[in-house]
């Protein structure tokens, strides 16, 4: 058997405030109003991995990045999403088009209805925009923390001709890094043997999701297409708020139960010894139900959970009393006092 490095953390780490905020579940309370409460280092003392999401929507510096390593243990990996403009050139646009806040109605641009091919022209995307990137993450694969560059594309983005010959030139252009593709139109599994042609040829790996449904998603077998590395991402299953929402967090409202999570620790367990690595990210991030779900994962894989949670985090999810250790906000250090024991807590309600 194959030895394999099974690695397991949510997509994000800061969810401060607003609906589905993190603040008072996953961390605590009195530390969400403290400035100087770091919410990576904390995540830190969970998980051994995140998905960065916010370099979807910004490039980031690389101060920023290079901050990322020293706020983490040594060995924590980040995977990273792709830059916008790269996937997304239609968003891009509309960011680039949006109208200050609180400009009349009548002044706001309608949303780009450009064909992807055009739109990737419209935004200008080239080769410069990779490299941009590159150097912007460059201190984290400098340093070993690089997991893989998560490339996701719009539901839109469909099997043709153009989408097929940028789909080739990005993971060309990717292809030093370890690329994890996501696409979610039918078309693509439709035609199967060119999907795979195209990702196999810069060894880039064929995301496996888990999301609601729809005429249509994706079809998926969630078998690893390179022996390099495995991606699987867990969205939820929030169908009815999916397309259809009044805050974009209410889509990733949706906790999976137990027997839910049993079939991915099956594919976990099938997986791992097909491959060298495997990363699996828990996006349903509404009120810290990723952090609840990914730590059930960890247990059920036999994998630690280690650090202490506020003792509302085992309040909202019952589920986890006894895999988790629960802490007080009393005295010094990232969570409080010395965590309570799992062990002790299951006796004590004997």
């Amino acid at each position: 058997m194959r030895d394999s490095s099974i690695r397991i953390g949510t997509a994000g780490w800061s969810y401060p405030s607003g609906r589905g905020a993190w603040t008072g579940i996953v961390y605590p309370a009195r530390r969400g109003r403290d400035k100087a409460f770091d919410e990576l280092r904390a995540y830190a003392e969970h998980f051994d991995t995140v998905e960065v999401n916010s370099t979807f929507y910004r490039i980031p510096t690389i101060e920023t990045t290079r901050s990322w390593v020293e706020r983490t243990p040594s060995g924590f990996e980040f995977s990273v999403k792709l830059f916008q403009k790269l996937t997304h050139p239609r968003m891009f646009l509309d960011r680039l088009t949006k109208p200050p806040r609180g400009a009349p109605k009548a002044t706001v641009a309608e949303k780009s209805t450009l064909p992807h091919d055009q739109a990737l022209a419209a935004a200008g995307v080239s080769s410069a925009d990779v490299d941009e990137f590159r150097r912007a993450i460059d201190p984290l694969a400098s340093a070993g923390r690089l997991g893989a560059i998560l490339v996701q594309f719009p539901a839109s983005f469909k099997h043709d001709a153009a989408g097929v010959d940028h789909l080739a030139w990005l993971t060309h252009a990717l292809r030093d890094y370890q690329v994890a593709v996501e696409l979610r139109h039918k078309t693509w599994s439709d035609d199967v043997k060119t999907t795979l042609q195209v990702l196999n040829a810069s060894r880039a790996a064929w995301v496996q999701i888990d999301e609601p449904k729809f005429r249509l998603s994706i079809a998926q077998n969630y078998l690893p297409n390179v022996e390099s590395f495995y991606y699987l991402r867990l969205h939820g299953r929030n169908a009815k708020a999916w397309w259809n929402h009044e805050k974009s967090a209410d889509r990733y409202d949706y906790l999976y139960s137990a027997g839910e999570l049993d079939p991915f620790v099956e594919i976990a367990q099938a997986v791992k010894v097909l491959v060298k690595k495997m990363y699996l990210y828990t996006n349903n991030h509404f009120e810290g139900k990723a952090a609840a779900n990914a730590v059930m994962l960890r247990d059920k894989l036999g994998l630690p959970n280690p650090g202490g949670y506020p003792p509302a985090f085992v309040e909202h999810y019952p589920a986890l009393a006894g895999i988790v250790e629960t802490t007080t906000e009393a005295n010094a250090g990232l969570f409080g006092d010395a965590p309570v024991p799992a062990a002790k807590r299951r006796s004590a309600r004997k």
